[in-house]
């Protein structure tokens, strides 16, 4: 992943928040065998600092194949994202349509090594941990090996522990243009009310009000 100087995180308690705030669907990725493409999963998980991800999937999942292979992986979260038109992004004093348009996103990607969960508690453990994150009202049945619904369930997944080994973020919301276009690009996504909009103007507000004009 690419990443401008005024497009990175400003520390990690930035990334660290943005995904606790429920940025927690992305994408699994690792290397094939040769020959063969990269097998690529989508899929929850908990976790997110920069200790460990957890995740478990279903024993048929052809990625087991591939983690055997080469457990080094790297899983990507993407959200607050939304398509900027060039009009909004012209040089003051040129026609809008001289102005290029891009993508505003948010985007954490983890390296990791991934280590497989196969005995029942330990998988066990590992759904009540999710649980207790997705659901920590607790209104589910008891997850314990050998009792119904959950016991039963078990052999039919495996788990997977992500150990990070590094953390890239990026935060691509135009950091480096005049700070008057910045906000008034976010109160045209505010207007526009499309898709994730909303919260890509807040993430360009929220940056610009810590940042203020970019300084190299």
């Amino acid at each position: 992943m690419f990443i401008q100087p005024w497009d990175t995180s400003l520390d990690d308690a930035e990334w660290q928040t943005w995904i606790a705030e429920g940025h927690d669907f992305g994408l699994l990725s690792v290397n094939g065998p040769p020959g063969q493409a990269p097998v690529t999963v989508p899929t929850h998980f908990t976790g997110g600092d920069a200790g460990h991800l957890l995740i478990h999937l279903a024993r048929p999942n052809p990625v087991w194949k591939a983690i055997e292979h080469d457990p080094h992986v790297t899983f990507t979260v993407i959200g607050d994202y939304a398509f900027i038109p060039g009009p909004w992004r012209a040089k003051a004093g040129t026609p809008p349509a001289e102005g290029v348009p891009t993508s505003y996103y948010a985007a954490v990607q983890f390296t990791c090594r991934a280590h497989i969960i196969d005995e029942p508690e330990a998988k066990a453990a590992l759904l009540r941990r999710q649980l207790a994150h997705f659901q920590p009202h607790g209104d589910h049945a008891p997850v314990a090996v050998g009792q119904a619904p959950y016991g039963r369930m078990l052999p039919g997944i495996r788990g997977l522990r992500l150990d990070v080994t590094d953390v890239r973020a990026k935060f691509k919301y135009d950091d480096h243009k005049p700070v008057e276009q910045r906000a008034g690009i976010a109160d045209r996504l505010t207007e526009r009310a499309q898709g994730l909009d909303a919260p890509t103007a807040r993430q360009q507000r929220r940056r610009l009000d810590r940042m203020g004009p970019w300084e190299a």
